[in-house]
């Protein structure tokens, strides 16, 4: 079972200490997330202020630096929309880029996702497909681009399971209707990232765990690093009678 591991997101130093930000960091964290079970990576590329960026130079750096720490481990970076406001800014920025990921994370709910998945297809990059609502499904669906993307991510936001089991049943049932077998990676965030790691088992999925979905262990302490995140997951599978078949 494949364990995508989010080594940063949106976070901050100021919620944990030791997220991630220079290419140096990435390199260690995605290194250490990978030798604790980690079949897969995914990151946020930040500039020399630790802000999230799209700029080439920025993901040049970032790419080079996880490339070398993890080869032959597939690894994708975010493209979302909040770090530059506007889809035509977005674009450019991506268009400049030299130095490319495996693939690209694209939120098809987003103003011009579609354009954006098109693009790196057209580029050799594969395209993760975030979806955590009917509106994006069925953008990804009316896009036609499903068989040429690299695996669905499917992320509730809802912090209720209930409400989030509701949002990935209507989810599944759209995909079921349009025949779309790929792949799908399905994760929560903060009170329920733990707890669809065993959902996502239970369906044959693959899973995500790392910072950028949660900052505490299943007990409520903190984790000290993606590695260490990674692992609880692995161990978390390993009880399920399941392990990281995805490496």
């Amino acid at each position: 079972m494949l364990i995508e591991v989010a080594l940063n997101g949106r976070r901050t130093r100021a919620e944990h200490a030791r997220v991630p930000c220079s290419p140096v960091e990435l390199a260690a964290a995605a290194k250490g997330a990978v030798a604790a079970g980690a079949g897969a990576a995914h990151f946020h590329v930040r500039g020399l202020d630790e802000r999230e960026s799209m700029d080439a130079n920025d993901v040049a750096r970032a790419v080079a630096a996880v490339r070398a720490a993890i080869p032959g481990i597939p690894f994708g970076v975010s493209t979302g929309l909040w770090m530059v406001q506007d889809p035509r800014v977005r674009h450019e920025k991506v268009a400049a880029w030299k130095t490319f990921p495996d693939f690209a994370s694209v939120n098809f709910h987003e103003e011009g996702g579609i354009a954006l998945a098109e693009m790196l297809l057209a580029k050799g990059v594969g395209v993760e497909a975030g979806m955590g609502s009917v509106l994006a499904t069925e953008k990804f669906l009316d896009s036609g681009l499903a068989p040429r993307c690299r695996w669905i991510l499917l992320e509730p936001e809802q912090q209720e399971m209930d409400a989030a089991l509701r949002v990935v049943a209507k989810i599944e049932e759209m995909l079921r209707g349009a025949r779309i077998a790929l792949p799908i990676i399905l994760h929560g965030l903060n009170r329920t990232a733990w707890e669809f790691i065993d959902v996502a088992a239970r369906r044959g999925y693959g899973t995500r765990i790392g910072f950028e979905d949660v900052l505490t262990l299943p007990d409520g302490g903190h984790a000290s690093s993606d590695a260490e995140l990674v692992a609880e997951a692995g161990e978390r599978l390993r009880k399920l009678g399941l392990g990281n078949l995805g490496r």
